[in-house]
């Protein structure tokens, strides 16, 4: 089966140079690619302990280490397994019993150019294997990792979602709204955070994950439109949130240098100079590389992490008689009960609280924006991000819950309750203080009136400064490390074209100086302004567009059904995300509606920018697989209308020849065809024209490569013309034309209008020459079997030779299908008989990196022996009747026989491939004795050498191969790759 029905129209289907090489092992093998149609240079995939889920395979007793070291690692070790021991000329010659070079599934054919971590290499080509070339791999490169740190995800997380809302406006909330609605205001704000999280991880596990972060990982889902738009804006929210958060610590300095009357100049200007010098030290260390921030983040955690356990310390110290002035009462039953229910004031309610709130939970996407420093995103991304929601959330709650302060409180030692006086039953009379007359005066003190009532509580209040600091601080230093990543990888793409200049990275670690150059001058000029409070919601909103981005792309993926998105991540749901997506834009209208808009418009005009740019990108988006869906879906359904004359518009199949040939020919048939029917430009090659050069046009010299089809393509693009290619090769130009009549089109989709020029030259014109008979293979009869749902079963795979993955492909879209779902893969490959468990590994290997579900896999070693005898003359007696027997004659009786019967297979043909028969034959046996209970073995279809074997000794490999077994489809990739570990 061969997936790229143009192919033989592609002049470059033969791209590589090929040296050829000795079957000695320490020869060194080089190998020339073609780097132009590959990716760009990404990285392959780590893949962490879900692989042991994946995996039940046989294995012998005493090799169980062997498993447990490729479970624990997803790979196989070098000092295991050697790449020249399985994968050479020589290794094939020993497995197979001929020699051949059609290769083994093999990993690095499914590599991409330049990639860091192995080599790509670059099976041979259907026409290499009809003309016996060879191939080799490239030289082996050692692969690296950018940064060591497992936990930085959950540090960085934890960092950005623990800010200074814990430390001065949690209590207030709590005081607003009461510990109850308090705690859902909490699980509300972590249901949009774990929502997403859980969409981020799905994403994140479905390929290598790249530097970017949320741009990242929302174009390559949803297009460059999306990710573009989102990009820049989310980068930019980035570079003034840096802003944001030294304010925030400039402003509690300021507050510790006004109660010891040290101002420098005045509060607003403090704030600026402050500001500036600590904007410059966060630079330095960013600068430095992800290393240091990375061990300053842990020492921000450190702190981070004492000041809250210094807090409950505080709660459970006993309280002094200044402490209980303020409304400090250790745990106390009565103010839990008190403070449990809502008190809004001020013209608050639980939305207006709850936006307040909602900014400490946006920092969940802190470790995906460095995605590409990380050792292992595939499994940070969705471990730490989780973990880091968890931890952070219990916090909270538990900060919440632990309320031991009433809500309103004088600060006066000497409002206590004498007997006599009468009080207004609050907590805090039962405790011996009259805090009336805070109902009439405002009162310093409380949980509605004190920022500082965790400074208060904690065992020792310089700590919860210190929190207050590091909180600031590592968030600060998060955005400014963040903003250049996001910023960098969308420069990388060129999606807007006269940002370039961002793109360049300097030092090992490839860091954005000139990114980060640029996200200071951003956040100097916001730390100058010194007045956030207008562009805080925007920035929260845009962090929200971001969030609601990436749970829709999580929706739209699962929604396309490409058979691409694989995640590793199970622990999802399309429909979760969905509501994830609309509950994110929600919340963006709570928090301010104006905002919300904003967002929106800036985020509508940079999509329509985006869009009518079109950057030249192609990162295999969602909304491409759902383009395709939906186009399969509208054809489909258009094969139920019925034909009637009212509705019938012209269908054109017009015999341009390339498009730009003829261009009178095109227009005058796009002039009625346009946005009203079917138009297809159609070329026919002929045999004498199949070569790489056509001749040129009239007025021009000598003769020009012919181009490609996706370059007519292109060029109807370019010239507005909606019309399709499409090209043919036959024997005459007439067949070619019957082929397109009779194959062009989809549904009812076909075309009922034949176009052509005239012939001008009919005069001198040779006659046509007699048409040749052309053989065709035909599906005899219709089977029901297949419309009817599988019960519990097997797939069998015989993936023997590596076509680029159609032959695992194919069978695995199969399982996802509603009538295979109970039928489980089993895997055939063939190895050498003292190899099995290394075999078995690197088979396990390839197919996790793929995120295909097997159910075992079993390595077949006796390839290479003959057939019982019974099996060799049930083929012997097949092919007797088309036998020529030429050994047994005379001379010219021979010579006669051959030209009259040319179709007949000789005496010499037979033994020239008789290895090869006894292969097939053998084959049968083992399928007979492996898979005859199977519901469906798929097989690599033998190859036949053009030009040698006969047409009959081929069927009759097809017909032993399938003889006496269940249904079996036969595959045959072009050996172009149709799978990828890359997102």
């Amino acid at each position: 089966m061969n997936n790229a029905p143009n192919v033989f129209l592609d002049p470059n289907a033969n791209r590589f140079q090929v040296n050829i090489i000795n079957e000695d092992h320490d020869n060194t093998e080089t190998a020339q690619e073609d780097v132009g149609s590959d990716p760009p240079h990404y990285e392959e995939t780590s893949f962490t302990d879900e692989t042991h889920n994946r995996l039940r395979i046989s294995y012998r007793p005493g090799k169980r280490e062997l498993y447990d070291n490729f479970r624990q690692n997803g790979e196989k070790t070098e000092a295991s397994l050697h790449p020249y021991d399985t994968h050479s000329k020589m290794y094939y010659l020993q497995t197979f019993g001929h020699n051949t070079m059609d290769p083994v599934p093999k990993i690095d054919y499914y590599r991409n150019t330049g990639s860091v971590s192995g080599n790509k290499l670059n099976r041979p080509s259907l026409l290499e294997i009809h003309e016996q070339l060879a191939k080799v791999s490239e030289k082996e490169r050692h692969n690296f990792s950018l940064f060591h740190f497992q936990t930085v995800n959950s540090v960085r997380c934890m960092l950005n979602i623990w800010g200074v809302m814990l430390f001065i406006r949690l209590s207030w909330i709590v005081g607003q709204a009461g510990i109850g609605l308090g705690v859902i205001i909490i699980l509300l704000a972590t249901m949009v955070t774990s929502i997403t999280g859980l969409s981020t991880s799905a994403i994140a596990t479905n390929g290598f994950v790249r530097g970017g972060g949320a741009y990242y990982l929302i174009s390559r889902s949803l297009g460059p439109e999306f990710g573009g738009s989102i990009g820049l804006i989310f980068a930019f929210a980035n570079a003034v949130a840096v802003a944001m958060y030294v304010v925030g610590f400039a402003e509690t300095v300021v507050e510790l240098l006004k109660e010891s009357d040290t101002l420098m100049v005045d509060e607003s200007n403090d704030i600026r100079i402050i500001g500036t010098i600590t904007v410059v030290c966060l630079l330095g260390i960013s600068v430095a590389g992800m290393e240091w921030e990375a061990k300053a983040q842990v020492i921000l955690l450190i702190v981070l992490l004492v000041a809250i356990v210094n807090f409950f310390i505080g709660t459970v110290i006993p309280t002094n008689t200044e402490k209980k002035a303020r409304g400090f009462f250790n745990y106390q039953a009565s103010i839990f009960a008190e403070n449990f229910g809502p008190d809004f004031r001020s013209g608050e309610g639980f939305f207006s609280v709850f936006a307040i709130f909602f900014p400490a939970a946006t920092g969940i996407l802190a470790g995906a924006n460095i995605s590409g420093d990380l050792k292992d995103p595939q499994s940070a991304i969705p471990q730490g991000t989780m973990l880091a929601i968890l931890i952070t959330t219990i916090a909270y709650i538990a900060v919440a819950i632990s309320s031991c302060v009433v809500r309103d409180a004088t600060g006066n030692v000497n409002d206590t309750i004498v007997p006599g006086m009468s009080c207004n039953g609050s907590s805090a009379c039962g405790l011996g203080y009259d805090f009336s007359r805070c109902a009439s005066q405002p009162c310093d003190y409380g949980l509605m009136n004190n920022f500082q009532v965790m400074s208060m509580v904690s065992g020792f209040g310089p700590l919860i400064t210190a929190g207050i600091f590091s909180a600031t601080l590592s968030s600060a230093l998060a955005s400014l490390v963040s903003a250049p990543k996001v910023f960098q990888a969308l420069c990388k793409d060129n999606v807007y074209k006269g940002l370039e200049f961002f793109a360049k990275g300097y030092g090992k670690n490839n860091e954005p100086i000139r990114g980060y150059v640029l996200t200071f001058a951003i956040a100097m000029a916001f730390i100058l302004i010194a007045e956030l409070n207008t562009i805080a919601p925007i920035i929260s909103n845009f962090f929200l567009a971001s969030y609601a981005l990436i749970n829709f792309s999580c929706f739209h993926a699962s929604y396309a059904k490409s058979p691409g998105w694989r995640p590793a991540f199970r622990y999802y749901n399309m429909w979760v995300s969905l509501f994830g997506a609309l509950l994110c834009c929600g919340v963006m209208f709570v928090i301010n509606w104006w905002a919300a808009l904003i967002t929106y418009a800036i985020e509508l005009f940079l999509y329509i920018y985006v869009t009518y740019k079109k950057p030249e990108v192609n990162w295999g988006s969602s909304t491409q697989a759902l383009y395709f869906v939906n186009a399969l879906d509208s054809a489909l359904a258009l094969t139920t209308v019925e034909d009637h004359v009212k509705n019938f518009r012209p269908q054109c199949l017009a015999l341009t020849g390339a498009p730009m040939v003829r261009p009178a020919l095109l227009d005058i048939t796009h002039a009625f065809t346009k946005n009203n029917g079917l138009c297809i430009c159609c070329e026919v090659y002929t045999v004498r024209e199949l070569p790489h050069c056509t001749p040129a046009p009239v007025g021009l010299q000598g003769s020009v490569p012919h181009p490609t089809p996706t370059q007519h393509t292109a060029w109807l693009t370019k010239n507005k013309r909606k019309a399709f290619y499409a090209a043919v090769a036959a024997d005459s130009f007439r067949d070619g034309v019957k082929s397109l009549l009779q194959a062009s089109g989809l549904g009812r989709m076909k075309p009922n209008t034949l176009v052509i020029g005239f012939k001008k030259d009919w005069r001198s014109a040779p006659a046509t020459q007699v048409e040749n008979y052309v053989g065709i293979i035909q599906l005899l009869e219709a089977s029901t079997q297949f419309k009817k749902k599988q019960g519990k079963g097997t797939i069998d795979i015989w993936w023997l030779f590596d076509d680029g993955g159609l032959t695992i492909l194919i069978p695995y879209i199969l399982t996802i299908r509603k009538k295979w779902k109970n039928c489980k893969l089993r895997i055939f490959t063939g190895g050498k008989v003292n190899r099995i468990e290394e075999e078995k590994l690197v088979m396990a290997s390839l197919l996790s990196k793929f995120r295909i579900k097997f159910a075992d896999i079993n390595i077949i070693c006796d390839i290479n022996i003959k057939p019982n005898k019974e099996s060799w003359k049930f083929f012997e007696e097949m092919i007797e009747p088309y036998r020529l027997h030429e050994s047994c004659k005379d001379m010219p009786t021979a010579e006669k026989l051959k030209r009259e019967t040319p179709w007949k297979i000789t005496d010499a043909e037979l033994e020239a491939f008789k290895e090869k028969s006894y292969r097939q034959v053998r084959l049968n046996e083992l399928l007979q004795e492996h898979s005859r209970a199977a519901n469906l073995i798929v097989l690599s279809l033998p190859v036949a050498r053009k030009g040698a074997v006969s047409d009959y000794l081929y069927m009759a490999w097809l017909e032993i191969l399938s003889k006496n077994l269940p249904p079996v489809l036969m595959v045959r990739g072009n050996h172009k790759n149709v799978l990828t570990f890359y997102s």
